[in-house]
């Protein structure tokens, strides 16, 4: 598996983010980021004039997060060339983002902020929807906003990415609900804007710049090729058409980059028939092999089932033998903070 490691959902100039695509490929560049995905609000206008494609080693794909007409409901659509009306239900536009070969994720589906009025919660209530890929689990914007105190706003402002401990309880037990039906992929999220505000009328500071965000919640893809960073046409669309695939297949994990590089580590299922990655459904389950490989030695290693903790180890790997049906992921804790969150393998479900 070749591993891509980067950044969803920023928003430019094109809708509330106050960077040019230019000045936001460049930070991700400075950081080391093999993707970046570009949702603007309601837009695919950077689509439009030719930002997508490769800068260098640096991939930039263009989605757009879409909301309904009461400003809820967003959902970060990729792999579409058009956007969609506000005037439609979450339900329609979520439904044609899938006829129409793209994906789509829900965004901060259980926030709750209320520390600013002028930025409102904006959760998903749409769960009738049967047609969304998967969903944010952690956004990190959404929990640096609920963290929000005014005991504790100063450190939140300065120290932005150490404010951030792990993705709603909520949002975790929703995913894992959904998994023992079918497969809902997680991702991770940032929610960049660098908003710029002034201070004392003439002093303008640019509140969690791009690059600074970028070290915090990131989604490694896993694909089966090695992506060609060409940008010719036809070598372009099939590397766009395998790294889509990979995320809609749940081929990805999410960690917090500020507590360590997450690169290398590997969840997969051994049987009889062969190896399984994440995102696959395993029919049978007896004697299913599940293995965790890490970077970092010493860490601690969660198997999950159905949303309740099956097993424990701490090492740097970790070998679980089940026999039982169900969705297992694993949750990995780097000196007791969050680090690591795997999607889901199906087994017998």
């Amino acid at each position: 598996m070749y591993e891509y490691t980067g950044v969803i959902h920023v928003h430019s100039k094109y809708s509330d983010g106050s960077g040019s695509v230019e000045e936001i490929v460049k930070a991700a560049q400075e950081v080391g980021l093999d993707y970046l995905i570009l949702t603007d609000h309601n837009t695919l206008r950077a689509l439009k004039e030719g930002y997508e494609k490769w800068y260098d080693k640096t991939l930039l794909l263009v989605g757009a997060e879409l909301n309904d007409r009461e400003n809820k409901n967003h959902y970060l659509a990729i792999g579409v060339n058009r956007s969609f009306s506000t005037r439609m239900s979450a339900v329609e536009y979520v439904r044609l983002v899938k006829e129409s070969g793209g994906i789509g994720f829900i965004a901060h589906p259980h926030e709750k902020r209320s520390s600013m009025k002028e930025h409102p919660p904006f959760p998903w209530t749409a769960w009738e929807s049967k047609d969304f890929t998967g969903i944010e689990i952690w956004n990190h914007m959404s929990e640096w906003m609920e963290g929000l105190t005014e005991e504790n706003k100063y450190n939140h402002f300065v120290h932005p990415l150490r404010s951030i401990v792990a993705p709603p309880r909520k949002t975790l037990q929703t995913w894992d609900e959904l998994a023992q039906t079918r497969r809902v992929v997680g991702i991770g999220g940032v929610d960049a804007h660098a908003h710029k505000v002034n201070l004392l009328g003439f002093i303008e500071v640019e509140v969690f710049p791009y690059k600074v965000l970028f070290k915090s919640i990131r989604t490694h893809v896993l694909t089966e090729k090695k992506l060609c960073t060409e940008n010719n046409p036809e070598e372009f669309r099939a590397t766009k058409e395998a790294f889509i695939n990979a995320l809609r297949n749940g081929r990805c994990f999410v960690s917090n980059y500020y507590h360590g590089d997450a690169s290398g580590f590997r969840f997969f299922a051994e049987t009889g028939k062969g190896k399984f990655q994440m995102g696959d459904t395993i029919n049978e389950f007896e004697k299913v092999k599940l293995r965790v490989l890490l970077p970092n030695a010493g860490a601690k290693i969660r198997l999950v089932k159905n949303g309740e903790y099956f097993a424990e180890v701490e090492n740097n790997d970790a070998e679980f033998v089940v026999n039982s049906a169900g969705a297992y992921r694993v949750e990995v804790f780097l000196e007791n903070k969050a680090w690591i969150y795997s999607n889901h393998i199906r087994i017998g479900i």
